[in-house]
């Protein structure tokens, strides 16, 4: 599985309940289940009007896919070729 990026544009996301964030999610997680096993979701991160989301995806077109079915629009996908953080200086 490939690492992707996900940019959504959603107008408002950052303002959303946690009753509202909850709904989302659960649609989300009904698209996967439809999906499975070739996407996963690993987390999303919200600012303002955006999220950010991590997901595990056998191809991009699989990611579109989720979109598709979920109702979130997929702006930017980029796959991802690694990370680093604090501890990879040693």
């Amino acid at each position: 599985m490939k690492k992707y990026m996900i940019e959504r544009d959603i107008p408002g996301v950052d303002t959303m309940t946690a009753d509202e964030l909850k709904g989302a999610a659960a649609t989300s997680n009904a698209a996967l289940a439809k999906l499975s096993p070739r996407v996963q979701w690993q987390e999303s991160f919200v600012a303002k009007d955006k999220t950010f989301c991590v997901y595990l995806a056998e191809d991009e077109a699989a990611v579109q896919e989720h979109a598709k079915l979920s109702g979130f629009p997929a702006n930017k996908i980029t796959l991802l070729s690694g990370s680093i953080d604090p501890t990879t200086a040693g």
